[in-house]
């Protein structure tokens, strides 16, 4: 199964899956570093993961996007009504991806981000901290809440399974596991998608 991860960070929704063949599209380079270490086999490209769903989507099985969620956020809105943030646009490339996915994709499709401080211009999913959009079922999963403010760095890199202690983040390791989806989410929609247990697979 050929799967295209958008976004990719450092491969947390990806990091349970198995048997497939992923392609990863991550514009941060040292973000994508992280990828290359814990997904040896995954294509990983540096690039712009927006024109690349547009230019490559019709040659994959499964869609994963987790575009850009900062402008949608509610904690930055508070953070502008507080004056610590300037007013900017919201990120419309959020819906142009949906919409792009539910015209002219006939595979299955995921697209995930955070809770915003407005309601979704498109219905969403409410799952934990996220609003997701598909166009399959989805049922809710039980997880511990996992918001970094909630522990330390340490904590989370064991909770999630990744060690960032050797790479050179410019001190954003916190926002890097913030924004990484939990793998135990990553596996239970895949399962959603394919009605596959991941963790009967073989790898």
């Amino acid at each position: 199964m050929k799967v295209l991860n958008l976004y990719a960070g450092i491969g947390g929704n990806r990091k349970l899956w198995k048997n497939v063949e992923v392609t990863a599209v991550e514009k941060d380079k040292q973000i994508a570093n992280i990828y290359k270490k814990y997904f040896p086999n995954d294509k990983v490209i540096i690039g712009d993961a927006h024109q690349y769903l547009l230019d490559h989507y019709e040659e994959f099985d499964f869609i994963w996007a987790s575009p850009p969620c900062q402008s949608h956020s509610r904690q930055r809105k508070m953070g502008v009504e507080i004056g610590q943030n300037k007013i900017v646009y919201p990120d419309m490339k959020l819906y142009q991806e949906i919409l792009l996915l539910q015209g002219y994709f006939k595979g299955k499709w995921v697209i995930e981000n955070v809770i915003g401080w407005y309601e979704p211009l498109i219905k969403a999913k409410k799952i934990q901290r996220h609003w997701i959009w598909s166009n399959f079922p989805i049922t809710k999963i039980d997880l511990e809440a996992d918001n970094i403010k909630n522990g330390t760095i340490d904590f989370w890199q064991e909770k999630l399974g990744f060690d960032l202690s050797g790479f050179e983040l410019d001190n954003r390791k916190d926002q890097v596991l913030r924004n990484c989806v939990h793998p135990k989410m990553g596996e239970h929609i895949l399962n959603m998608a394919f009605k596959e247990t991941q963790s009967t697979l073989t790898t």
